[in-house]
């Protein structure tokens, strides 16, 4: 018999009753480290006081009221948005997959509005994923979240990860845009490199293409930039944002200049629950905190120790952990000799919460609001973790 609540994960057995920074209360009873953070998406850590003040307070006032009015929180935050980045306007949406379904539909719209309607395919790239929506499945052709929901959308044609040749090669007529992930989270913690990321913007140039960047993992300072494509010293023309914009709260977010977005007008697209005063305010909570002078450098200054600890135990673990990835706080540990699920297993029972990703990789997304002594607590678990289940000399 089938549960009450659809079996479509498979859930581990675990439950918490609390959550106070980067720790998570089980209720079990035990204290655990959260080096999760619900999937990159907790970016302040556990009921960080300035987002439950400002809750608190809106929640008081008026919850939702849908975009036939104005709300004045969507238009501090977009404003805001748009003085932080590249974009010169924003959509509010609930999540990732919602963000990028809107920036696909606004680079259709660019082309046909532009008189060239044929032109309505993106270019994709291996190991993408941008959501769990019958065209963000198809974008991002892994198997795995495709089997049983034929026909594909029509309109994507994907390339190797990193081959500018294939990529080139993939445009044509038809061919409108490019969408990317500056650093793959699902696909393995594996970030672009600047290079690359910059000779995209190139080729999108020469071809008359709009270049997106879907940020929705690696954005919102989790590389140690407000975004991660700020690295690469380039901009994208669209951007998809969720997780840790909302810090908890379900927000999603497609930023745009405003050449891509000339075609969206009242009617091409739209959201019931999107840009809400209650989200809109998690929000710009979030946002205060992240744009406070040195924030983001000190995400940057314990990214950069993490990844030093991390590749220090790597040299004591090789059988167990045979790769560091990744960039800010948005890292990996490709495992060798054991599945990520041991090492996920392994640490959880030392009191560390980790995620799993695609090529055999344990996944390290940590509040942004740690500091030295959890990186310390985090290294110590992994630690033993390893040495739990290191394999036997042959």
């Amino acid at each position: 018999m089938i549960p009450a609540l659809m079996p479509n994960y498979a859930r581990i057995d675990l439950a918490f009753e609390r959550g106070e920074g980067a720790y998570l209360f089980g209720s079990d009873g035990r204290r655990y480290l959260d080096f999760a953070a619900g999937i990159a998406v907790t970016a302040l850590g556990h009921c960080h006081p300035h987002l439950v003040t400002k809750l608190k307070d809106q929640i008081d006032k008026v919850w939702h009221v849908s975009n036939l009015y104005r709300v004045p929180q969507q238009e501090e935050l977009a404003q805001r948005l748009v003085d932080a980045t590249f974009a010169d306007t924003v959509f509010f949406c609930n999540s990732g997959a919602e963000a990028n379904e809107c920036g696909i539909k606004m680079i259709r719209r660019y082309h046909h509005d532009a008189g060239q309607p044929e032109r309505n395919r993106l270019i994709t790239i291996e190991g993408a994923f941008h959501g769990r929506t019958l065209a963000t499945i198809s974008a991002g052709g892994q198997s795995k979240y495709l089997e049983g929901f034929s026909p594909r959308v029509d309109g994507f044609d994907q390339v190797a990860w990193g081959n500018l040749n294939e990529l080139r090669a993939a445009i044509g007529p038809h061919t409108a845009g490019i969408i990317v992930e500056p650093v793959q989270g699902e696909g393995g913690i594996r970030p672009a490199s600047l290079e690359y990321l910059r000779q995209l913007r190139a080729i999108a140039d020469e071809f008359g293409l709009l270049l997106m960047f879907d940020e929705i993992q690696c954005g919102v300072g989790r590389t140690g930039k407000l975004f991660a494509y700020e690295w690469a010293g380039i901009a994208p023309d669209v951007m998809a944002v969720a997780k840790g914009i909302g810090g908890g709260f379900p927000v999603g977010a497609t930023l745009a200049t405003e050449r891509a977005a000339k075609g969206m007008k009242p009617g091409t697209h739209g959201t019931t629950f999107g840009g809400n005063p209650l989200a809109m305010t998690a929000a710009n909570a979030v946002l205060d905190v992240l744009l406070e002078p040195g924030f983001l450098d000190g995400v940057d200054r314990i990214g950069r120790l993490l990844w030093r600890e991390l590749l220090d135990l790597q040299a004591r673990h090789p059988t167990v952990i045979q790769e560091v990835r990744g960039a800010g706080l948005m890292l990996g540990l490709k495992c060798g000799g054991v599945t990520n699920t041991d090492l996920q297993t392994a640490a959880r029972a030392e009191g560390l919460i980790t995620v799993t990703a695609g090529d055999n990789v344990v996944r390290l997304l940590p509040p942004l609001i740690i500091g030295e002594d959890h990186v310390a607590e985090a290294i110590a678990s992994l630690d033993r973790a390893a040495a739990a289940i290191t394999p036997p000399l042959q």
